[in-house]
């Protein structure tokens, strides 16, 4: 029996008055209405929920990262203020993490105020249970709320949830997919009656010659774009870790994950985590095209290895009982390892800068930063 959701109705509602409506909608409304969206009434993450991201699975990841912050504060001239600003922080977990490794720079740590973008009022609750006591924290609905400044922008597993546009070629051109409803008045993939006028134009060469029936999907660049451009006008740097490719190619990954297992999307709206994998040229492509300094993409294993997460591993062992230390070895091989279960090959990490930092910590060298695609 299909536990049918309050959103299920709501949207069914929709489709009734209005038509079928765009994969792009029905993915909007799942993960975002009012109320019963997915990512604004519950906590998705750990054991008991949904999903685990990497800074659950091991202190190390936000560690690291704080670290990694550090680098980008000295490289941008040690500033008097600066900001660590999170998308989506999830429970505060990678955040706090990366703030305790900060407090071995003093001069670092006192100067920091930290901005928590979150819209989920049950996260943000959990986000100041894990970070209370700290001074200088402040939340906002938007990134666009976010003061001006120097800055360190986190953002893991953010835009793997922001709407998709499938698109499907046919003879008559590329049509955009969309959620309707068949005889029974269930959902069903359905597609536009008409193709997208000038779509063909705007794809790269290797998506553009894909053969009839393909699928593919891109995203609007205003969040990348949105980033790239506050890095460059206001100086410092952004790490973006997600799972996806570093090409743009074709392929259907929308998918949705309840209880750490994968879920039918059209089933059950807004009782379920609905994503699809991050185009790691494209995020790269647009935010070259408005100036910030653009490192790799490269692996998540790659970079994390490169920060040094298996000597601190080690050191972390050294000190714990044989039990913590299974723990953290499991940890370091679940964030570095490929394969089932593993993150290192399918999480991909992307860094923009602006343009008086060359090279980024973990991401680029002399040879390859500010090359979109290099490692």
């Amino acid at each position: 029996m299909i536990e049918l959701s309050p959103l299920h109705s709501e949207i069914k509602r929709v489709i009734k008055a209005s038509g079928p409506m765009p994969v792009w909608r029905y993915m909007e409304l799942c993960l975002m209405l009012p109320e019963h969206g997915y990512y604004i009434s519950r906590d998705p993450l750990g054991r008991e929920g949904d999903f685990t991201t990497a800074p659950e699975v091991s202190q190390m990841f936000g560690e690291l990262l704080g670290l990694w912050a550090a680098s980008v504060w000295k490289a941008s001239g040690s500033p008097q203020q600066f900001r660590l600003i999170e998308l989506g922080p999830g429970r505060g977990t990678m955040m706090s993490d990366a703030l305790r490794a900060l407090r071995v720079l003093p001069p670092l740590y006192q100067t920091i105020s930290v901005h928590m973008v979150e819209i989920n009022p049950v996260l943000r609750e959990k986000q100041k249970a894990t970070l209370t006591g700290l001074r200088n924290i402040t939340w906002h609905e938007s990134f666009d709320d976010v003061p001006e400044g120097p800055s360190v922008i986190f953002a893991n597993e953010y835009f793997d949830v922001l709407p998709i546009h499938q698109m499907l070629k046919r003879e008559t051109g590329w049509h955009e997919r969309v959620v309707e409803l068949d005889a029974e008045e269930n959902f069903a993939y359905g597609t536009a009656a008409e193709p997208t006028p000038g779509f063909e134009l705007l794809l790269p060469p290797l998506v553009r010659a894909a053969p009839l029936g393909a699928s593919f999907e891109w995203r609007p660049n205003n969040e990348i774009m949105a980033i790239a451009k506050r890095i460059r006008e206001q100086r410092g740097a952004a790490v973006i870790i997600d799972y996806g490719h570093v090409r743009s190619d074709v392929g259907d990954t929308f998918q949705a994950i309840a209880r750490h297992s994968f879920a039918d999307p059209l089933k059950t709206p807004g009782l379920a985590d609905i994503t699809a994998h991050v185009d790691f040229e494209a995020l790269a492509r647009a935010a070259d095209a408005v100036g910030a300094r653009v490192h790799g993409p490269i692996t998540q294993s790659e970079f994390l290895r490169r920060l040094g997460i298996e000597t601190r591993a080690l050191t972390l062992m050294q000190k714990a009982s044989p039990d913590i230390s299974r723990d953290i070895a499991s940890g370091l091989k679940r964030l570095i390892e490929g394969g089932r279960g593993g993150m290192g090959s399918l999480f991909k990490v992307l860094g923009l800068s602006d343009a008086s930092i060359p090279v980024l910590a973990g991401i680029s060298d002399e040879h390859t930063g500010g090359k979109p695609g290099g490692a």
